[in-house]
């Protein structure tokens, strides 16, 4: 399985969501309703998931699925 596709599964999972409501380029805030404290949960969990350090900086709730895929891509 592709990365975007684990990203996309980890973040549905996380966030309590469908997988098809996280499109590549859908801002979480917008496609999910995502808050901050969501935010950051789903920065450890992301970070824990794939072995990397994310700062909750990084990821807003104004980041897409294909943002924090290329974030992930980037520190592996």
């Amino acid at each position: 399985m592709a990365l975007k596709e684990d990203v996309i599964n980890a973040i549905a999972d996380i966030l309590d969501v469908e997988a098809a409501e996280l499109t590549d380029n859908a801002k979480l805030y917008d496609s999910v309703g995502v808050d901050s404290t969501e935010m950051v949960e789903l920065c450890v969990a992301l970070g824990k998931r794939f072995a990397v350090k994310i700062e909750n900086s990084e990821i807003t709730k104004f980041s897409t699925p294909l943002e924090i895929t290329q974030l992930i891509e980037k520190k592996k």
